[in-house]
């Protein structure tokens, strides 16, 4: 069975149209990266975890904050490596100057026996939905039509796409 991740796809209104908060992946090998290395706040639904829950976990172990409100299922995608990920859209705002993201240890330099500790996510940022579909891993773009179309209100709540590329 191929694993699954929740994650919430905060997003709000302003006067040139909806954004969306995305998260850059931390550590040396996304960090020289923009196109491409951003994602929605997700990570691995638990046992006995309702996706709903795992999404809002994970957005506050990776953003360091809880959003406010009801997450409303946006729909499910299939990622390269065969990863299910269901979407949650949340109309809400957030300062990105505040975020503070779990960390993880990784060998830095490779075989130097050196451990270091880095950020899961580096930084955090609203991006109108066309700078969002640019920046974000190729195999999540079709959540960000998801949310495109439910904010529009034409969404049906469930979508099962499968993504071929990463």
């Amino acid at each position: 069975m191929s694993a699954m991740s929740a994650g919430i796809m905060l997003w709000r209104r302003r006067e040139a149209g909806v954004e969306l908060l995305l998260a850059h992946f931390g550590g040396p090998l996304w960090a020289h990266r923009d196109e491409g290395a951003w994602a929605i706040p997700k990570g691995a639904v638990e046992p006995g975890e309702t996706p709903a829950a795992a999404a809002l976990r994970e957005f506050a172990e990776e953003l360091g904050t809880v959003p406010a409100g009801t997450p409303v299922p946006l729909g499910r995608i299939r990622q390269a490596g065969g990863k299910w990920v269901e979407a949650f859209a949340l109309e809400g705002d957030l300062d990105t100057a505040t975020v503070v993201s779990n960390r993880f240890d990784l060998e830095w330099p490779p075989r130097s026996g050196r451990i270091q500790s880095f950020p899961e996510i580096d930084r955090a940022a609203w991006l109108d939905l066309a700078t969002a579909r640019a920046k974000i891993l190729p195999s999540q773009r079709r959540l960000v039509d998801l949310l495109d179309a439910h904010v529009a209100g034409s969404t049906t709540g469930s979508d099962d796409f499968r993504s071929t590329t990463r």
